[in-house]
């Protein structure tokens, strides 16, 4: 059986998130490797790492030094694919999935069959990415034998290097939360939740402020703290941090809410997001507060109340109360049957598999041909 290298930003024990949910699928029919970024630690020189996650195996160097963030492209990391190749070998039909393009090389190096290349995220335009990255951006374009993208925003930012990119965006699985929406519990003061990365595309400000609109509210905000300093988090005595919790314990998590927010920025970061979230609030039940987000408001604006400000966020809050929730699940049921991650995932595995079995992969050198 080929095998599947999947090269990542993300960890794999972190927030559950795309990668996670097709990562796990595609991993029940291919020897999988989750290949992480390196990470800085206690060894006197690089020293590559795994651990078993089920059908996973979670791969990543660690380089001495200091804690910091160190991405595939650090001099310190220098011999990630060497040390890759010493434990994975060469095998025919490899696939390598990248999620960076700053582990482009690396993954050719891997002398891979098919090249997929899953962008879900503008990553150049987050703050403080590489210099290097938008470029390697548009070579990973340029040379993968098939792309997929992750929203409507971002496939018509890469169609303009790959015409042929497959639009994929992100999924729910419905019966995960679907406890969530008959466990809520009563005789409390009313809960607006976020769950997710707590980051710099959040509208910081517009949280503290809904927090003074809706003194009588708990604003709760569930994830981990990442890339801003938590000194800059709005602090008030109804807005509470619970930190990250794992995906198993989410519907728990959103049994608690009475609104589902997405409080995001529009900024450059965020304009070509298609957040998973906006599923998992709907299939918990909950009714959902967001910013203009270009792709919630082509996608769900129907379904999502869209807010300006803390004002108009504070007032849909208060409105969602009133709803019949049993309408909205009923209203919401068969966009949640359409997104489910098991379909997407077999949807793009059965293109991966058509170019693998077309040999037009990379390794032929048709790859460089795309786009």
């Amino acid at each position: 059986m080929s095998d599947l290298v999947v090269l990542s930003h993300l960890r794999w024990v972190s927030v559950w998130q795309r990668p996670q949910h097709l990562i796990s699928r595609l991993a029940r029919n291919r020897r999988t490797w989750f290949v992480e970024e390196p990470a800085a630690a206690d060894v006197s020189e690089p020293t590559l790492r795994t651990e078993e996650h089920g059908p996973v195996t979670r791969v990543w160097l660690e380089v001495p030094g200091d804690e910091r963030h160190i991405d595939f492209g650090d001099p310190a990391g220098a011999s990630y694919a060497q040390a890759l190749r010493g434990l994975l070998g060469v095998g025919p039909g490899r696939v390598v999935w990248l999620y960076t393009p700053m582990a482009f090389e690396i993954g050719l190096a891997l002398e891979p069959q098919v090249v997929a290349y899953d962008v879900m995220d503008d990553l150049a335009s987050f703050k403080g990415a590489p210099a290097a990255l938008r470029f390697l951006q548009q070579q990973a374009l340029r040379r993968a034998d098939v792309v997929f993208a992750g929203g409507r925003s971002l496939h018509r930012s890469v169609a303009i290097h790959r015409p042929d990119a497959h639009l994929f965006p992100s999924g729910v699985e419905p019966e995960h939360y679907a406890a969530a929406a008959t466990t809520r519990s009563g005789g409390r003061r009313p809960v607006a939740g976020y769950v997710g990365v707590i980051d710099e595309r959040l509208d910081l400000d517009l949280v503290g402020e809904l927090a003074v609109a809706l003194p009588d509210w708990e604003i709760r905000l569930v994830g981990p703290v990442m890339k801003i300093d938590a000194g800059s988090l709005p602090r008030a005595a109804n807005i509470s941090y619970p930190g990250p919790q794992p995906y198993e314990r989410l519907p728990e998590v959103m049994a608690g809410f009475d609104v589902g927010l997405m409080p995001f920025a529009l900024n450059e970061a965020t304009a070509s997001i298609s957040p998973t979230k906006t599923l998992e609030y709907l299939a918990a039940g909950l009714p959902v507060v967001s910013t203009r987000v270009p792709d919630v408001v082509a996608d769900y604006g129907r379904d999502v109340a869209l807010a300006d400000d803390a004002d108009g966020f504070a007032a849909a809050c208060v409105m969602a109360l009133a709803e019949d929730p049993g309408a909205r699940r009923r209203r919401v049921a068969p966009i949640l049957r359409r997104h489910h991650w098991d379909a997407i995932a077999a949807r793009m595995e059965a293109l991966v598999d058509v170019v693998s079995a077309q040999g037009m992969g990379t390794a032929s050198g048709e790859g460089a041909k795309a786009g």
